[in-house]
């Protein structure tokens, strides 16, 4: 796809013009809000394809506009925010924002987490029926219920072929643990999350047991997120 437009969603003018800066230096469009409102109704009339939203606004709550683009769209969002404790992340990623960066930033960490995003739009738009995902060597076919790697079929336990689905699908997202032991277990305790952690574990060695390519990528306290391999 040609480049995104982008939403900026910053009442910071200095930082606002510094996303924006960075993006027109690389052919991107934008448009900007500087608060809550303003942000949801450009979301609405300005047709953007991705989302870079600060948490911090002056009339409302970061979360609440998230949830609020999230009851009609799932372009992707990009949290930009001064908030750095886990749990500040872990509210954001399940109202639905995709991606989470703390400031201060640098402009290449800013394009890549916007790169991750283009390649999260392209992999929703190509083939949105398909029944079989496909990452570098890595292959996983909803329809068999099976997963190969390098052509040969994985021996995966139920429990981490699901985890494998879930990632796959939302492939370039972080899903919260939280999250994932809802979609396993229907539940998140605490011995949910131990579980899920030897699960990941165990499912990460079978990926990336002969390979020098990593699938799984953990973000500590968060949760985790499927990469794309070329």
């Amino acid at each position: 796809m040609s480049n995104p437009k982008i939403l900026v969603v910053e009442d910071d003018s200095t930082v606002r013009n510094l996303i924006t800066t960075t993006l027109k230096s690389n052919n991107y469009a934008y448009i900007t809000a500087a608060n809550g409102e303003t942000a949801i109704a450009a979301a609405t009339t300005g047709q953007p394809d991705i989302v870079f939203l600060d948490l911090g606004l002056p009339d409302m709550d970061g979360i609440e506009v998230i949830k609020r683009i999230r009851s009609w769209s799932q372009m992707p969002i990009i949290v930009i925010s001064a908030r750095s404790e886990d749990a500040d992340k872990v509210t954001a990623l399940d109202a639905g924002a995709d991606d989470y960066l703390t400031k201060p930033f640098s402009v290449t960490e800013l394009l890549a987490r916007l790169r991750v995003a283009q390649r999260r739009i392209a992999t929703i738009e190509s083939k949105p029926g398909d029944s079989v995902f496909r990452n570098g060597k890595l292959t996983v076919d909803y329809a068999a219920g099976c997963a190969s790697l390098n052509g040969e079929e994985l021996k995966l336990t139920p429990t981490e072929y699901k985890l494998l689905c879930l990632l796959a699908k939302d492939a370039g997202k972080v899903l919260t643990h939280t999250y994932l032991t809802n979609k396993i277990w229907g539940s998140s305790w605490e011995s949910d999350m131990a579980s899920l952690r030897v699960h990941m574990a165990t499912l990460r060695k079978k990926l990336e047991k002969d390979s020098q390519t990593q699938y799984i990528q953990t973000h500590i306290g968060i949760g985790y997120r499927m990469l794309k391999s070329e």
